[in-house]
Order: structure tokens, then sequence, then C-alpha cells
């Protein structure tokens, strides 16, 4: 059976993607220089939050994920990343080849709110991989990738940082129920406000010209700001 190694050599945020999008730069080698016809991979991503430090304010920011710092001794768990395919075309010995992988800036996603947690330095990732490989020098045969097969690589916080700040530069991301984005544009509708920015501020700072009747379902929402009618 070929014995495959993996190493990842890189990785660029996308600024032509729809969507937040990093690609790695992945090299695979097949031993004794042997011919692959096409390699049919499975990658799993995963952080491995132990094998870094934390400064106090990351720290703060990821009390929500992992406790706090004294229980991090159990708590440190992986998380998980991504999970994407990949099919790698025909090579002989070795070949490197984009790992693409499409990211989510949704905060309700833990590897999100690791990520946005950190302030410099690197992201420890474990790459995991299985999968299909078709060989041979002289005929045809298909081969498993065994499920041993990894690669570790540390992630540059700076790298996640570019990538988001190209689709949401200087902006956060929220998801909200529907009832409650229902009520977010009846109220901004109801004020003629002009953006969700000035919405966000109008309800925030609680005037009673925008504060909205007893009946209206919204104000569930605003009773949870902690805010009352003055």
């Amino acid at each position: 059976m070929t014995e495959f190694s993996f190493a990842c050599t890189g990785v660029r945020a996308d600024r032509y993607a729809a969507g937040p999008t990093l690609v790695f730069r992945l090299r695979v080698t097949a031993a004794a220089g042997a011919r692959v016809h096409a390699l049919a991979l499975r990658c799993q991503i995963r952080i491995e939050p132990a094998r870094r430090t934390y400064g106090a304010a990351e720290a703060d920011g990821l009390s929500d994920l992992f406790g706090e710092r004294s229980r991090w001794g159990s708590t440190l768990q992986p998380v998980q990343f991504a999970q994407v395919a990949l099919m790698v075309p025909s090579f002989t010995g070795e070949i490197e080849t984009d790992l693409v992988v499409p990211c989510t800036y949704d905060m309700d996603v833990a590897a999100t709110r690791y990520l946005t947690a950190l302030t410099d330095g690197e992201v420890p990732l474990l790459m995991l991989f299985s999968g299909t490989a078709f060989t041979g020098d002289g005929g045809f045969r298909v081969e498993p990738v065994p499920w041993d097969r990894e690669a570790a690589f540390r992630l540059p916080v700076a790298a996640w940082r570019e990538m988001v700040e190209q689709h949401f530069p200087g902006c956060g991301w929220i998801r909200l129920p529907r009832d409650t984005m229902d009520a977010l544009l009846a109220y901004r509708s109801r004020h003629a406000l002009t953006s969700w920015e000035a919405t966000l501020e109008a309800l925030l700072d609680g005037g009673g010209a925008l504060a909205p009747p007893a009946s209206d379902p919204f104000r569930a929402l605003t009773g949870s700001t902690g805010r009352t009618d003055p």
C-alpha cells in the first residue's frame, strides 16, 4: 500500500472569494516516488488551544469557552475548525496544491469566538487526513488513505484578521432569531432610521421618543438590555 505524508507550508486569505476564505498550501508526498492518478481527500481541521499561551485580555475573551484560567488544565479541549474535501490531480512522488477552507464570522460558532479573542501570535492547528488514492504505474488500483495521516500547522492570527477585514471591514456580526429580526425591522421602519447602526444606537440610548409602546412585541428585546422607560 502506498505511504502518504502531508505537510502544510503556508496560508493566505483569498481576497477574491465571495465569502471569508482561507487557502492553505498543502504538500502531499507519496513514498518511493509512487505514481498517483488522483487522490480524493477528506481533511478535518482542529484548533489545539492547549498548544499556545494566552495574555490576560485573551483569557478574559475565552472565559465563555473554557471557563476560568484555573480550570484550563481540563477544559482546553480541541475545537473543530473545518471539514473540507479536496481532489488532488495526478502526480508522481510529490505535489503541492491549495486546500480551500470557507470560514464563518458567526459568533455562535466556537472556532470563531476563539479566533476573535486572540490578539496576536499563532493558532495551533491539526489537520487530519483520510480518503481514497488511485495509484499504479502500469495499471490502476484503489487504496485507502489511512486515518492516522496528519499535519500540524500554526496559523498566524494576522491571516485570520486580514480575511475578516476583507469581508467585514470594521464590523462585527450577530445572528438573531426570526421573531427578533422582524421586531427590529418594524422598529427601524416605524422610526424611519437610516441604518442598523442608528437603530441599535437608538435602542441603547433608551430615549423616551423612541421607546416602543407597551403592546409592542419588541419590548422583549429591549428588556434584555436592562433598560426601562423613563
